[in-house]
């Protein structure tokens, strides 16, 4: 159904017992990039959550989400957004537990040097604001851009790095000391 249809969304149960919507789920975010996967779960712990994150999905909810909170996450995938990240923000073990798994992840065994391409220190910048969890729109008003011109930057900055998503190119820059964890742009954002 998703080859014959190629929707912008797909909203699929997550099992964490049987890992099939979860399988379903990496399946889908790796054969159809512009599908985005919004995980639905009946009480999202840490633990499916963080398998959540693996499979790629733009979004987890709870199965028992009310509509406007729905639509609004699924209104905010299709702008490109990736409405997990708050989920992840506000949980700081499974933020370790994914930037710990990134920095262990060797990339196709090739030296990090020949596989990714050095960012502009205007993408280094906007990779600082989304290591703090900052959304495109937030960027664009402290730098005083586009949202549009973010979201290009972001699209540069996970093609050069290869990455597959804004958490992953976190790690990746990090990984090449492009920026600090300490590097922190909370006092300008505040």
């Amino acid at each position: 159904m998703i080859e014959a249809n190629l929707p912008n969304i797909v909203l699929l149960g997550s099992d964490l017992g049987t890992h099939s919507g979860l399988e379903l789920g990496g399946r889908i975010a790796r054969y159809y990039p512009n599908t985005k996967v919004i995980m639905l779960s009946p009480n999202p712990n840490d633990e499916e959550l963080f398998e959540v994150i693996k499979t790629a999905a733009v979004a987890c909810l709870s199965k028992n989400v009310n509509t406007p909170e729905l639509v609004n996450t699924i209104k905010r995938a299709c702008g490109g957004e990736y409405p997990i990240n708050e989920t992840v923000m506000n949980r700081p073990r499974i933020a370790g537990r994914v930037l710990e798994q990134f920095q262990n992840i060797s990339t196709i065994g090739k030296p990090m040097e020949t596989v990714i391409t050095p960012l502009t220190n205007r993408e280094t910048q906007i990779m600082r604001y989304i290591a703090d969890g900052n959304t495109n729109k937030e960027i664009g008003r402290v730098l005083g851009i586009s949202e549009q011109t973010i979201k290009s930057h972001v699209s540069a900055i996970l093609r050069k790095l290869n990455a597959n998503d804004r958490a992953h190119a976190v790690a990746l820059a990090i990984r090449s000391s492009w920026i600090t964890p300490e590097g922190t742009t909370q006092e300008i954002c505040q």
